[in-house]
């Protein structure tokens, strides 16, 4: 008897060291489980679209290989009207891909009464003469020395020309390199300009609300302008003969 008691003792100890055991375990449910930190997704990369060295990726619109008067300089892409001998054609420069949802990067200069600009949603149409038929345009300009310069601020250097206006203290002096950056989301109905680090201009890139703003400007009859969600990239060549400049271009897809 006093045998079978003991091993029962026994056996009622053990019970409770178990539970409690089980209690202590129970009471952190992570104990003893190693942690994984949540993956970072990897950053976006940047593509390349000019490097200085060629003009690889680009071509003069509706169909020509880069050529004079536009030279390689200093790393840069110069249009030299020096080097034009066809009084007046134009030499616009357009991506060999097409875009949609993006973050240009580049830098501009000008020279006094320069004239360019950048534009988005280009498509190649010999019925389309020039990538302005098209294509939205940043302005890049002379503020001081072009008479669009004194048309206000749709019209200066930065604006979504005739559309949103820009802050023109953001721009450097002529003969300087200024840093602007482009966006445009067609998801998010978003676009921006960044000018020497300013935001200069915030505007809708698709919807009534574009529409809208389209019908208020010069372009309101044109058509196919601002219709193509997904087109090339335009540097313009406005037809005067004064220098301008890009350089350190590249862009990140969204």
């Amino acid at each position: 008897m006093r045998i079978a008691i003991g091993i029962l003792l026994a056996v009622m100890v053990l019970g409770c060291k178990g539970k409690e055991k089980n209690q202590e375990v129970d009471s952190d449910p992570m104990a003893g489980v190693e942690s994984e930190a949540a993956p970072v997704p990897p950053e976006e990369e940047w593509t390349v679209l000019f490097d200085g060295s060629s003009f690889d990726g680009w071509h003069i619109y509706n169909g020509e290989e880069v050529g004079a008067p536009w030279k390689l300089e200093d790393g840069a892409m110069i249009f030299d009207p020096s080097l034009d001998e066809s009084e007046g054609k134009h030499y616009n420069l357009v991506t060999d891909k097409e875009y949609t949802n993006f973050v240009l990067s580049l830098e501009w200069m000008v020279t006094e009464g320069a004239n360019s600009g950048v534009m988005w949603g280009v498509v190649e149409d010999e019925k389309y003469g020039e990538p302005y038929s098209t294509g939205p345009e940043i302005q890049v300009l002379d503020n001081i020395g072009h008479p669009d310069g004194k048309n206000g601020p749709t019209r200066q250097a930065g604006a979504l020309y005739d559309m949103i206006p820009t802050d023109s203290t953001a721009v450097k002096p002529v003969g300087e390199w200024n840093r602007m950056v482009i966006a445009i989301n067609h998801e998010t109905n978003e676009g921006s300009v960044v000018l020497n680090d300013n935001t200069v201009a915030e505007f809708p890139v698709n919807g009534e609300a574009w529409k809208e703003m389209v019908s208020k400007s010069k372009f309101a009859d044109w058509e196919g302008f601002g219709e193509f969600k997904t087109g090339k990239i335009a540097l313009q060549h406005h037809g005067e003969p004064i220098v301008i400049g890009y350089r350190n271009i590249k862009i990140k897809e969204l």
